[in-house]
């Protein structure tokens, strides 16, 4: 089995065995949370396989399997169903165990500071593509969500967001250093948290906020099903 797939069995066991847990019962999600998971891994694999055929990025051989499906490695495939579930599976975890109140309060403030930096990247970095398209969807995203659906789970969004950024880290640490997946510097703006560009934090944004806006729709109407069917 390559690195790439010891990486995702290794990132899912934990998630997929406390989905059981009394308290968060994730398990009870699972019918919405895949329909999220759906909806965002045909986003990410049509913009991944798009940004593969680019040369934006490109997969180690020696790290994946030889198979490939829209020039992406089964791997990278399994990535957007084991990633997603296990960031979501942070934001359940949030919900059942942890007060939001903080997060509500300043979450305005975190969406326009986002917002605004996500913007000037956007102006400022539209030659660098992975930069330019990674900040451009999670800038519509968060707009949505500040001007037209203005949820209040995004205090607990922002919770989880900033908590799974530290085995997002470490998983996409591994995937870069060997490196696994290989970057055109030309498409980013340079810096990077150890050998993870930047903008992968902008990434993990959309790859987490799109899941749940989709769970959380669902979540909502078959709520008001319940709720109608008991009237």
């Amino acid at each position: 089995m390559s690195l790439y797939a010891w990486l995702m069995l290794g990132s899912i066991i934990g998630p997929l065995m406390l989905s059981f847990d009394k308290k968060v019962a994730f398990y009870k999600w699972w019918p919405a949370l895949f329909a999220g998971i759906m909806v965002n891994g045909i986003f990410f694999i049509l913009w991944d396989s798009w940004f593969t055929r680019e040369g934006i990025w490109s997969f180690n051989p020696n790290y994946v399997a030889p198979y490939r499906y829209l020039q992406l490695p089964l791997e990278e495939w399994s990535f957007f169903v084991v990633i997603p579930y296990c960031s979501v599976f942070i934001y359940a975890c949030c919900k059942a165990y942890f007060n939001d109140n903080f997060f509500l309060k300043i979450t305005p403030t975190l969406n326009f500071t986002f917002i605004a930096l996500l913007l000037v990247a956007v102006v400022f970095y539209h030659a660098h593509r992975y930069t330019f398209y990674n900040c451009l969807f999670a800038l519509v995203l968060l707009l949505i969500h500040q001007y037209y659906l203005k949820k209040s789970y995004m205090g607990y969004f922002w919770m989880a967001y900033f908590i799974h950024l530290i085995p997002f880290f470490i998983v996409n640490g591994v995937l870069t250093a060997k490196p696994v997946v290989i970057y055109n510097n030309l498409e980013i703006i340079g810096p990077r948290i150890y050998t993870i560009p930047m903008e992968d934090s902008i990434y993990a944004l959309t790859c987490l906020l799109l899941p749940i806006t989709v769970m959380e729709f669902l979540l909502q109407r078959k709520n008001q099903r319940s709720s109608t069917s008991l009237i």
